[in-house]
């Protein structure tokens, strides 16, 4: 449920309604939001500027995406920054509860399915919400190619730790804020091709998001080691991320 809304920086009102809920054509980035703080804001602020620029041409008002923030802003919360194209460019923010992974490792399946313009965090959800209910016993549903190569999950990134470096899947996907975070980290990282039958081989599987990062335990009908020792080398990594006061 959403508790708060701005448009354009200031306070959404009764007038707003038709733009908040009908505007499809744009792009967004999601954040958690604790104390007043986002881990990795200029990530987020990089990711609306270049999605802005492709979709629309045009340069985005940073400091207007902070103010619209700020009007949504409470301590703890789990907060939205769209740009959409209604009649001109508007920036709509939304904030709601806190959210976070249940408790892991999580159990996921896979489906065959490409996100169209994957690398863009378009405001469109349809198709992930109608793949995620396809499979309602499953945590996350991880989409394939035809040849089975997995790219990302409906709301994450997959990610495997080989107890030296983390491997992400080689294939188009949306480089998600947290999976950024994790490269940013002194650990290491390549990018290969991975189906689900690569996945039983690492010491660990994850998942990660806004929500931060979590053991897979389970794909298909494979069950996958979870190392606690290398899973929380990779927890330690996200979670020494510092704190950005918004």
């Amino acid at each position: 449920m959403i508790d708060r809304v701005a448009i354009d920086g200031r306070p959404a009102g009764a007038a707003d309604l038709g733009l908040a809920v009908s505007a499809r054509w744009g792009h967004f980035t999601a954040m958690q939001v604790r104390q007043g703080r986002v881990r990795a804001l200029d990530l987020h602020l990089a990711r609306l500027e270049a999605a802005n620029l492709e979709l629309f041409g045009e340069p985005l008002d940073t400091g207007l995406v902070l103010e619209s923030i700020r009007q949504v802003l409470v301590p703890d919360a789990s907060v939205r920054v769209y740009v959409v194209d209604r009649g001109g460019l508007h920036i709509v923010a939304t904030a709601q509860p806190p959210r976070g992974w249940p408790d892991g490792p999580l159990t996921t399946s896979t489906y065959g399915y490409q996100r169209f313009v994957p690398h863009i965090k378009h405001a469109s959800g349809f198709a992930q919400s109608y793949i995620a209910r396809r499979f309602p016993a499953a945590d996350e549903v991880l989409l394939t190619a035809q040849d089975g190569r997995i790219s990302e999950g409906t709301i994450s990134n997959l990610g495997c730790f080989d107890g030296e470096r983390i491997v992400w899947p080689d294939a188009p996907m949306l480089r998600g804020i947290t999976m950024q975070i994790l490269e940013r980290s002194p650990l290491e990282f390549v990018r290969r091709p991975l189906t689900a039958a690569d996945l039983p081989g690492f010491p660990a599987v994850f998942l990660t998001n806004s929500w931060g990062v979590v053991a897979v335990g389970r794909v298909d009908d494979l069950a996958l080691k979870v190392d606690e020792g290398a899973m929380g080398r990779v927890i330690e990594a996200f979670e020494s991320t510092p704190w950005d006061p918004i």
